[in-house]
């Protein structure tokens, strides 16, 4: 998707009845802290009150997947979202966690028909990742509290309206 032709959707439902459930990676926290800074700025300008969500952390972007997997089988959750941040290293191992951690995410979201959010960074360094989290980049963590709340919107009108 090229951003320039983006056009974000306004949040037209209010989000303030909306659970969120955010998952941490501790990995890489320096960055990850940011994302989740972000994510939580979005939730309470689009009003969600702090009793609305909840964080959860685990080890690393590998595991969000199965702790997503955990609390959408809650059925508790409006959406999910998925904080982390993979860097490239020298071995072939940021493939895997990225491949892998996403392809985990997108099961969750497709067993349970809940939004879950990929909001996990797959840079080549560092500064890239700082970037994505309040710098030039924009801010991933916000856009992926935004998503939450977009499909959150979305996923409560399909249900009333399934046509």
């Amino acid at each position: 998707m090229n951003p320039k032709n983006y056009i974000p959707d306004i949040v037209q439902d209010p989000a303030d009845k909306f659970r969120f459930a955010i998952i941490v990676s501790k990995f890489n926290h320096h960055i990850t802290k940011r994302l989740l800074d972000g994510a939580e700025q979005c939730l309470q300008k689009h009003n969600v009150p702090g009793k609305n969500c909840k964080v959860f952390y685990c080890p690393g972007s590998f595991e969000l997947p199965q702790v997503a997997n955990r609390l959408a089988a809650q059925k508790k959750w409006d959406a999910i979202i998925c904080l982390g941040a993979v860097i490239r290293g020298e071995t072939s191992h940021f493939e895997y966690v990225c491949a892998e951690t996403a392809r985990g995410i997108q099961d969750v979201a497709l067993r349970y028909s809940i939004p879950v959010v990929f909001g996990v960074l797959t840079t080549d360094n560092e500064q890239q990742a700082l970037d994505r989290t309040c710098g030039s980049k924009g801010h991933k963590g916000w856009d992926a509290a935004l998503t939450a709340i977009e499909m959150a919107a979305l996923f409560k009108k399909l249900k009333s309206n399934p046509r």
